[in-house]
């Protein structure tokens, strides 16, 4: 079977930055985050959690901690909030997903916290061995940009040549003279392929 969700990056909205994305039912929390960080435009600088609600619920899957050999619960007991640590190289998707509309909330950056509610909007019997994104809409904020707010204050800067610091935004950015920053941008087929890529790295034929 074949899991798609719906991921949005929270407290972004000039437009939206969605992704619709169907993967393997059996993969693990941490190739969940590779794709995730392929789809949205990230570049996996930084540590994740995966978790109920954010910061503080339970249980929560991360990358080696020191929970990683104990043994998973049944999910209708992971889900009434144990208080557990997972070692999201072993937790899969399906130790937490059951239904259509469970949510959990992936934070990437712990210092920039971005935070991306993901919703399991479709359960089907499809065999899918690699991952891909069937739809999506705007453009993923740069690494290290200081979060939402850090977001915010980069785009007046980038967007008015009076601000005081236009050039130097621009300059770290890359931008050169003419070039504009496209909120709304978004290659499905470029995600796709590069999700290609990742599959035969990740498990070559």
């Amino acid at each position: 079977m074949a899991f798609q969700f719906k991921i949005q990056l929270n407290g972004v909205s000039k437009p939206p930055v969605t992704r619709e994305v169907v993967v393997n039912e059996n993969i693990s929390f941490h190739r969940f985050h590779e794709i995730i960080q392929i789809a949205m435009g990230w570049e996996d600088y930084h540590h994740y959690i995966f978790s109920p609600k954010g910061y503080g619920s339970y249980p929560n899957f991360q990358e080696n901690t020191p929970d990683a050999g104990i043994e998973f619960a049944p999910i209708s007991y992971l889900k009434l909030g144990y208080d557990g640590t997972f070692d999201s190289r072993k937790a899969k998707l399906t130790h937490y997903f059951e239904m259509t509309q469970d949510k959990i909330t992936y934070i990437y950056d712990l210092g920039d916290n971005w935070k991306h509610t993901i919703t399991l909007i479709q359960i089907t019997d499809l065999t899918v061995d690699k991952p891909f994104v069937t739809k999506g809409k705007g453009k993923c904020p740069p690494e290290d940009c200081g979060g939402v707010w850090g977001y915010e204050r980069m785009l007046e800067a980038i967007n008015n040549p009076k601000d005081p610091e236009h050039r130097d935004m621009r300059y770290w950015l890359g931008m050169e003279k003419g070039d504009a920053w496209d909120v709304n941008e978004f290659d499905k087929d470029a995600v796709n392929e590069e999700l290609r890529r990742w599959m035969l790295l990740f498990n070559p034929q």
